[in-house]
């Protein structure tokens, strides 16, 4: 079965970040055989002084394809995982979610993409997990990571936000390389401008350091944007900071 699992509010600005805790723990269910596990992402929420965060306010989340009898057990270690991994001051959510069981897709990307815009409480969120059928509960502090937790799971499902963690890496001659070649490394859906169009094959882009991702339409895409003088490529990969609308 496919399993969406979600992760927020475990760390301080001082200690590992979210995603690293979320990258250890999709490792931990391959080296069980558990199953596989697939890319992480970054989903940021609304940051507002009536939400209570630590860092950032970006919650972390996975899909995981698993033996349906290793549900419980896996949901059971995530808990414990939480519980000693997180950090001071943290307060750790959970959510797993079978896809194949979610009782209402639209709900759950809807109470995502509202935690983007509005202030929830973990009321809000304890009522749709129960009205969606997926396990949420906390693990410290106040607990209020469950907000997150299960936005990231919408968020996810939606196909149509957030960012992987780390960069892909990518060979170039001279920092270029063309579309075709970023793609024959990578496990990319496409090469595609801030406008949303893609780019052929033949297309050269000028690749600047640790180039992000961003999940879109289901898929996997590294964004683009024209370089002014259009010398050496007509694109370069889009700056990090602009990629903060993902």
């Amino acid at each position: 079965m496919k399993v969406l699992i979600c992760i927020d509010d475990t760390d301080n600005l001082e200690s590992r970040g979210t995603g690293e805790l979320a990258t250890m723990l999709a490792e931990e269910i391959e080296r069980r055989s558990w199953g596989n596990s697939d890319f992480v992402t970054r989903h940021q929420l609304l940051v507002h002084p009536d939400v209570p965060y630590t860092s950032h306010n970006s919650s972390m989340c996975f899909a995981a394809d698993i033996d349906g009898k290793v549900l419980d057990p896996l949901i059971a270690y995530a808990g414990d995982f939480l519980q000693r991994e997180s950090a001071v001051g943290s307060d750790p959510g959970l959510c797993v979610s079978v896809v194949e069981q979610l009782g209402e897709p639209e709900a759950a990307i809807a109470f995502g993409h509202s935690a983007k815009k509005e202030v929830l409480t973990k009321q809000a969120a304890y009522d749709m997990a129960a009205r969606l059928g997926v396990h949420l509960s906390e693990h410290g502090g106040t607990g209020q990571g469950v907000v997150g937790a299960l936005a990231g799971i919408g968020l996810r499902l939606g196909g149509n936000d957030g960012r992987l963690k780390g960069w892909l890496k990518i060979k170039t001659k001279d920092g270029l390389a063309s579309v075709g070649e970023i793609l024959a490394q990578t496990t990319l859906g496409g090469v595609r401008t801030m406008d949303g169009d893609l780019l052929d094959v033949e297309e050269m882009v000028e690749v600047e350091s640790k180039p992000k991702a961003v999940l879109l339409e289901g898929k996997i895409y590294m964004m683009v944007s024209p370089l002014a003088d259009g010398g050496r490529a007509r694109w370069r990969t889009t700056p990090r900071q602009q990629l903060k609308k993902f």
